[in-house]
């Protein structure tokens, strides 16, 4: 699986995400520790996550990622009956990671998550944390927490309005209602939309198709697009043609440029990104 890897929902994606930098490209053992609580997340977990997603962020072996669950489900949030255990309720300080552990990181490179079964609570969060979301046509989102007074944490709130605007956001944020289907792509929160038990393969297709375009270019203009939501538009302009010349140095540009005089690449065909 070159320049593919495939993570867990976070309760194996703890496994995954820490072996990264050594296993290289790696399709990991999707089922890892999915069996738990559908998916939840405790502090335990978070802790050992956070270093993981750094892993993940500086790891060159890999062009991107692939995040999923197992068993039909997603992500189903954070675990409430770890709330009073000290061994597993996240500890949360205003000035320390969040609770997931590394939701507000930016990778350097593309995620992808594979959406079946719920994304919920902070699986939502988990999901919207990603790139592009490829799901099942029967894949539920929706701000469950909201029954139990359990707030969102993990960058919902941030994200989600970015993501869908503040009219749907506010809607899903305060009624907790779920979405699926049609009406989660047609608001924008599904990128892909597929038939159930194929958002795995479609995730990997569309992963394949990613990783065959150059890759500097690609990653510069991912992150301008991330980069500029904190910065004033002159400066968002100034980070984009900062990106842009860091890629124009590697030297991407001009192979590019040979490979479609000699031909390739044309009529909508990415070609070889050699």
């Amino acid at each position: 699986m070159t320049g593919r890897v495939v993570i867990g929902c976070l309760v194996a994606a703890v496994v995954v995400f820490a072996a990264l930098s050594l296993m290289g490209y790696t399709r990991a053992g999707i089922a890892v520790g999915l069996g738990l609580l559908l998916g939840s997340i405790n502090g335990a977990l978070a802790e050992r996550a956070l270093g993981a997603g750094v892993s993940v962020r500086l790891s060159s072996l890999s062009r991107l990622a692939v995040l999923t669950g197992a068993g039909g489900v997603f992500c189903a949030g954070f675990d409430l009956k770890a709330i009073g255990d000290p061994d597993r309720q996240p500890q949360i300080r205003p000035d320390g990671p969040p609770p997931m552990g590394f939701s507000d990181l930016l990778l350097t490179k593309p995620v992808i998550a594979a959406v079946e079964g719920y994304a919920v609570a902070g699986g939502l969060e988990l999901a919207i944390w990603c790139d592009l979301r490829v799901a099942a046509e029967d894949a539920v989102f929706g701000v469950f927490n909201r029954r139990w007074g359990v707030p969102l944490i993990d960058g919902g709130t941030v994200r989600l309005p970015r993501l869908v605007g503040q009219g749907r956001a506010l809607d899903l944020v305060l009624t907790g209602r779920g979405v699926a289907g049609a009406e989660a792509l047609d608001m924008g929160l599904v990128s892909r939309l597929v038939p159930k038990g194929k958002a795995l393969a479609a995730a990997l297709e569309l992963a394949g198709e990613l990783t065959r375009f150059p890759q500097d270019g690609l990653r510069s203009d991912r992150l301008s697009v991330h980069e500029q939501w904190e910065l004033p538009q002159r400066l968002a302009f100034d980070n984009e043609r900062r990106r842009g010349l860091e890629s124009i140095a590697s030297g991407e540009w001009a192979k590019g440029a040979s490979r479609f005089a000699s031909g390739q690449g044309r009529h909508g065909k990415p070609g070889s990104p050699g």
